[in-house]
Parts: structure tokens; C-alpha cells; sequence
């Protein structure tokens, strides 16, 4: 059911700090993809975990000069497994997770009386009710939501002056919900979209695509930017230069809002990038990424308050105080509204970044980073708020 990946320092008698242990289990739960029309983007075992595995070497690395000790368990449960008796036993274990499943089920966990002291981070789900009008105060969210990914998106399209926009928006959840934020999105920037189409071919278009995109797409008439809502990354491949106009393609195809991407070289990201390669022996992804700065946000709060202690840790991350340098070129913290860590967007094609959202020009009172995604006023979150 589970592995464990295990390690600890030994203490020299010279280092003066307080010693802290500090244990994670990163408790994942397996689910049901539905298939796709290819085969290319095989999902990794270790998707996740191992963005989890390499902050705890980093963690380690700052750990053995201060007389702290981290330990990392990962936990996987199957389709049929029992998921709230899984989160039951990681938090007999400890009060932190870090967690890879659907929204419904971190709620679940949330709820456990058990995690009612617990700091629980959200490394997977990018639901807006997540961080909004079922937001858990224990419940801190390092992946971005796909408020802010469309966010990201339309700024760079009122920067452009693309504003002749259609969508095409697949069946499953995730890109119903992917378009749902886009609408959200266009209309808070000042845009709107003229027309929207719903993807639902069954054909294999690995032979058909030069004939069924650009009949489907020939109705959208002239336009500046073809909106693509794809989530599960099935047919929104096919779409780039088969539109009936030649026009660019962004969302889940083309020019991309993400969490992370190998094409992400700046600000030090080379280092982070390598690293992880070096360890798993393929490119860090976003959920990679979304874990690793879950475990990270935790052992920059230990080596800054020099506590274990949960209550003493979750104050600080939601502090004015914290930061955590996370490769975007900017420092990153946590909203206190909603446990959404503020990050940027970068928007990438398949072999550079474009942009890196917030762009200049859209300001904010606090941070331009609070452009991005739900921001404190439109907040309906109030479990925050309550304590």
C-alpha cells in the first residue's frame, strides 16, 4: 500500500540549534483516467511524490546545519482502497500531508476530526470552490487553481489585443470546469468570447484531423484566438494547424498557463530542473512542482520559528513573514484568506516561455500577484476569517 523513503542527520555536538523532527506522508489517491485519443503523454509512477522526494533533500541540506531531522512516507491508495482509512493512519503518523487527490476526497480529509489540528497541502486539485466556498482552514493549497492559470491567460490577451476570441471545450469535468474559469477570467479582464463549440468526436484523429478539425472550426468564422479547454490533454493536440483559419491556439493547447514546465530556465530554475532530473530521469511537472513547494513551504517555516509544532508553523506560512524562493523570479507566500500560495504563471509553448504573468500593467494594492486568481474582496472563503 505504501513505501517509505526514509532519512535523518546525525547531530553534531557543536550545533547549538534546537533539534525538530518534522514528518510528511504524501498520501496519494489513484484514480480512473478515461482514455484518450493517444498514447504519448504516459503518466509517470512517481508523479508527484517525486517533487516531494526532492525537497526533502533539500530540506535535509539546510536540516544538518541546524539539528533538524525530516522524514518523508508515500502513500498510495488504490482505486477501491479505503481513502479515510489511509488519511487516518498517516495522521496517526503526523499532522502534516501533503495531498494528490480530487477535491472531494482532500475535503474528506480535511474534516477527519483527526486533521482538525493538521496542516494539509493541496499538491493536486485545482478547483475554484477548493479555495472558495469550501475552503478548510487546514487546508493550504500550493497548486495554483484554474482561476489563476486563466487569469495568466487573459492578461496576456488584453496585453495583445486579442480580443476576437471562440472556445472549444471538451466533455470530462476538468474541462468543463477549465472553461468555466476562462469565462470568469475574460469577463474580469474586459473580455468575452463571441462563440464556443463543445468537443464531442470519438474518431481516432490520428488519421482524421486534417479533415474533421477544420470543418468543425470553419463556423467560427474569422477570429483571433482559437480558446482550447482540454484538460485531460486528448484531443487538443490535433487542433494546432488544422484550424479552417490560420489562427494561434492557447488554454490546454498551443500557448499554455501552467504550474511549472521544463522550458522554465530562469531565476535559477536550471538548478532546480537538473536536479530533479538528475533523481527521476525525466522533466519535473507541475504537480512535481505543486509537491515540492508543499514540503519546501514546510521546512522554510521550521528553520525560520525553529518549531515542529503545527500550530506555531501554520501562523507563520500564513504570515506577512514567510517566503519561499521558488524558481519564477519572484519570492512567493501564502493569501491568508484562502491558503492559496501566491505564485507566477508562466505561460509556455512546447520549447520556450512566452511570459510570465502577472504582466506589467496590471497592478494590485498588495501584490500584482493577487491579479491573479481569487482575490480577498470576491473571497466567499470564510473559514480563514473565523478563527
Amino acid at each position: 500500500m505504501f513505501f517509505r523513503v526514509f532519512a535523518t542527520l546525525v547531530l553534531l555536538p557543536m550545533v547549538a540549534a534546537a533539534e525538530v523532527a518534522v514528518s510528511v506522508v504524501y498520501l496519494q489517491q489513484q484514480v480512473e483516467r478515461p482514455p484518450v485519443l493517444s498514447n504519448l503523454d504516459q503518466i509517470p509512477e512517481d508523479l508527484g511524490a517525486a517533487g516531494a522526494e526532492l525537497a526533502l533533500t533539500d530540506n535535509l541540506t539546510t536540516a544538518k546545519f541546524l539539528g533538524h531531522k525530516y522524514e518523508l512516507t508515500v502513500m498510495t491508495v488504490p482505486q477501491d482502497g479505503d481513502w479515510l482509512a489511509a488519511a487516518r493512519q498517516a495522521l496517526s503518523q503526523t499532522d502534516f500531508l501533503i495531498l494528490d487527490a480530487p477535491a472531494r476526497a482532500q475535503l474528506a480529509v480535511a474534516d477527519l476530526p483527526e486533521a482538525a489540528e493538521a496542516i494539509l497541502f493541496n499538491a493536486s486539485a485545482p478547483d475554484r470552490d477548493l479555495r472558495d466556498t469550501t475552503c478548510r482552514a487546514n487546508l493550504l493549497h500550493t497548486m495554483p487553481s484554474d482561476a489563476m492559470r486563466t487569469d495568466a491567460l487573459a492578461q496576456f490577451l488584453v496585453k495583445r489585443r486579442w480580443d476576437d476570441l471562440v472556445l472549444i471545450t471538451g466533455e470530462h469535468l476538468s474541462d468543463v470546469a477549465f472553461a468555466d474559469a476562462f469565462r470568469q477570467s475574460l469577463t474580469k479582464f474586459g473580455l468575452e468570447l463571441r462563440a464556443e463549440k463543445t468537443w464531442r468526436f470519438d474518431a481516432d484523429l490520428r488519421r482524421n484531423a486534417a479533415q474533421e478539425v477544420p470543418i468543425f472550426t470553419q463556423d467560427f468564422g474569422d477570429y483571433d484566438v482559437l480558446l482550447v479547454a482540454d484538460e485531460l490533454n486528448d484531443f487538443a493536440r490535433y487542433i494546432p494547424f488544422n484550424t479552417w483559419e490560420p489562427r494561434p491556439v492557447a488554454g490546454s493547447e498551443g500557448l499554455r498557463p501552467v504550474t511549472w514546465s521544463p522550458v522554465v530556465e530562469q531565476w535559477g530554475a536550471v538548478q532546480l530542473q537538473s536536479r530533479f532530473a538528475d533523481q527521476t530521469g525525466r522533466p519535473m511537472r507541475s504537480i512535481d512542482y505543486a509537491a515540492w513547494a508543499a514540503f519546501r513551504s514546510l521546512g522554510e517555516a521550521v528553520t525560520r520559528t525553529q518549531s515542529g509544532d503545527p500550530a506555531v508553523l501554520r501562523e507563520y506560512i500564513l504570515s506577512d513573514r514567510f517566503e519561499l524562493a521558488g524558481f519564477k523570479g519572484r519570492a512567493m507566500n501564502f493569501r491568508a484568506w484562502n491558503g492559496q500560495l501566491r505564485q507566477p504563471i508562466p505561460l509556455v509553448t512546447e520549447r520556450a516561455v512566452v511570459a510570465l504573468a502577472p504582466l506589467e500593467g496590471f497592478l494590485h494594492q498588495r501584490t500584482e500577484l493577487d491579479t491573479l486568481g481569487i482575490d480577498e474582496l470576491e473571497s466567499q472563503c470564510t473559514a480563514f476569517k473565523e478563527e
